[in-house]
């Protein structure tokens, strides 16, 4: 996959420069995916503000025919974005996998939240429309992402480390589990598709779903929760450029806010709690990796106990 001008040509996903000038050169560029280290709740409570948002927001996700994305040393999960324009984006092994291919020891769930798209794995091409989810098993060696043919393709992906192999399927949100939580007097009223989750399909240890507010709602996970056995990342959308999302996080009784916008993530460690509050209604996607697959295993805290 290559973007070709008078002068370059470029690999579409590593950023090589293949060829420049008549000459063919080995320029290794910028990789798409960056890493972030875990950090200690007590070195957490002195970080600045801005130290917050380099540590744990992920802002720019999508970028033209290209998979970006970060490395979380937290339970070793892949948080990124894939948006493609013109050309299909191809699935490779990156840096920090030090494998042959991207999904030799990993599996990745995909919810595509822009135009409906294609997907190609090992052959077997599957249509993803808006706000469907993708599960793509351990061992599928060639995945290619399509442009969109009706509008803008955003997929947002999680990927975390597997045993076993498990089937690829896809799931809907007529296929999701769902529950429908909260209520309007309380500013919370929202409904939950389970999308890749072990009661909907076989997965190693990633879970993904959605959760959508209602119109007059802006709470999410609220009363919060943490859970020492799984870390978490949240990515917002469904947001217009007026509005955003103060996303709370810390200890229950050290919480810190993040204020993010359409289109971004956010790691929360285990130790965190996971809450936020729009300037309107928005959907907002969770994935977890770690110790089990109860997505009950929570250790609720009481809105009246956090500071």
């Amino acid at each position: 996959m290559v973007i070709e001008n008078e002068k370059i040509l470029v690999d579409a996903f590593s950023n090589k420069i293949l060829y420049c000038a008549n000459d063919y050169i080995e320029l290794e560029m910028k990789n798409p995916v960056s890493t972030r280290y875990s950090s200690h709740p007590g070195d957490f409570k002195k970080y600045s503000t801005s130290e917050i948002r380099e540590k744990f927001l992920i802002e720019d996700i999508f970028q033209p025919n290209q998979l970006t994305g970060v490395y979380s040393m937290e339970d070793r999960l892949i948080v990124g974005g894939i948006h493609p324009v013109d050309q299909p984006v191809v699935l490779r092994a990156i840096e920090q996998n030090k494998a042959e291919f991207f999904l030799e020891r990993r599996e990745i769930g995909i919810v595509n939240v822009g135009a409906p798209t294609q997907i190609t794995a090992d052959g077997v091409q599957y249509e993803l429309g808006h706000k469907e989810a993708l599960y793509i098993g351990k061992g599928v060696q060639d995945v290619v992402f399509h442009p969109s043919q009706t509008g803008p393709t955003y997929l947002y992906f999680n990927s975390a480390p597997a045993h076993q192999a498990y089937p690829t399927k896809k799931i809907s949100t007529r296929e999701a589990e769902v529950v429908t939580l909260g209520s309007l007097e309380n500013s919370n009223h929202r409904t939950i598709y389970k999308l890749l989750v072990n009661s909907v399909l076989e997965t190693c240890q990633l879970q993904m779903g959605m959760t959508e507010l209602k119109p007059g709602s802006v709470w999410n996970t609220m009363p919060s929760h943490t859970h020492d056995r799984r870390m978490e990342a949240y990515f917002y959308f469904d947001l217009n450029e007026q509005n955003a999302v103060a996303h709370f996080m810390g200890q229950p009784d050290e919480t810190r806010v993040v204020w993010m916008k359409n289109h971004q993530a956010v790691i929360s460690p285990p130790w965190s709690i996971h809450s936020g509050s729009g300037t309107s209604n928005y959907t907002f996607i969770w994935g977890m990796a770690g110790e089990n697959l109860d997505y009950s295993d929570m250790d609720a805290v009481k809105v009246t106990e956090l500071r």
